[in-house]
Order: structure tokens, then sequence, then C-alpha cells
């Protein structure tokens, strides 16, 4: 796994220039959807996805993610996107769509996708701090920990939505349990992915 970037600033390759790219379109697209549905829940995850884009940013400045992660940040915030504004009929949108009949659904992917994705950035992140940068127990828990942590500020923020807004999406809580559970195997699955492969120096 190579740096899409040196640490301190931000290379724009032609990975990078992608990605950026892609994520400005999808990102139109939702804003003028959203809108043009008056979904003001959307609006207002725009809003959050953009704060998002500028925290990755200026992590990416910082410690010099790989492209790969950034591609996986990206099309988490498309999933994302599409979950909520994607329609697929009975007044359901995507994030109601049961893969499988009572047992998994896309939300539930969604979940696990991007908090893994969340816990790869954070062994990224903790490893330029490392005397021993080796994918070991001890580093690993604590980015599994953070990707968890990451996954209940999410929750925080749909439960603000419900606060500020009649009607959301967001679900009761069973679906916030499972939200929970979901971000915990996707941060775990991304744990061990990254102690099995990656051997960057």
């Amino acid at each position: 796994m190579t740096n899409a970037g040196n640490a301190g600033g931000i290379r724009w390759t032609r990975g990078v220039v992608a990605v950026a790219i892609f994520t400005l379109l999808y990102l139109a697209a939702s804003v003028l959807v959203a809108i043009g549905r008056g979904n003001k829940e959307f609006v207002f995850y725009i809003v959050v996805m953009v704060a998002l884009i500028a925290l990755v940013l200026t992590v990416h400045r910082k410690v010099g993610l790989t492209t790969l992660t950034l591609w996986g940040l990206s099309l988490w915030g498309f999933l994302h996107m599409a979950g909520g504004l994607v329609s697929i009929g009975d007044g359901k949108v995507l994030y109601n769509w049961w893969l499988v009949p009572d047992r998994l659904k896309y939300d539930q992917v969604v979940h696990a996708f991007g908090f893994g994705v969340t816990t790869w950035v954070c062994w990224q992140a903790m490893r330029r701090n490392l005397a021993d940068p080796r994918p070991r127990f001890g580093p690993l828990f604590l980015c599994v920990a953070a990707g968890m942590g990451f996954g209940a500020m999410n929750e925080i923020v749909e439960f603000i939505a419900t606060l500020t807004m009649p009607e959301t999406n967001v679900g009761g809580y069973i679906n916030t349990g499972w939200d929970l559970v979901s971000n915990a195997v996707g941060a775990t699955v991304a744990a061990l992915l990254i102690a099995r492969f990656d051997r960057s120096p």
C-alpha cells in the first residue's frame, strides 16, 4: 500500500483528481435532487458531508492517505447519498431495502463498509506515530475502537436530525442498535484485513 501523497501537503495525482471529480459530481447531483424534492433531511446531511470532506482533506494533508482509501471514502459518501435519495417505490428509498429479507438491509452494509474504511483511515494516521509500524493487536484494537467511536458520532448526528426535523428516515432504537453492530463488524473486518495484508513500511 503506497501513499497517495507526501505528508504535509496534498499531491494531486490523477487518482486523487479522479476521486475529487467523482465526489463533486455526485454531491452536486444530490444537492439538486434534495432541493428539488424539498428533502430537508438530506440537505442537512449534505452540509455534514461537506464538513467531513474538509476534515478528510485535512487528514490527507497531514497523513498522506492512500488513493484507494480516498476512493473508499468517496464511494461511502456516494452510497450514503444514494441510500437516502434513490427511490425503490412505495415512498421508500434504498436505505429501506432489505437485501436479504428480515436479515440484511442496505443501510447495514453501508454502515459496515463506511466504518471499516474509517478504521483503515485511523490505522494510516496512527501508524505514522508508531515506533513499530507493523499491524499488531494493540494498535489495531485501538483503531477498531476509534472506528466504532466515529460510528457512534454518526448516530449522534442522526439523533440531532430527529430533534430538528419533523420527519426523517433515521429509524428507531432497533435500527440504531443494528447500525452500531454493523459499525463494529465493519471495523473488525477492516482490522483483520490490515493485519493480513498491510505490509507498508
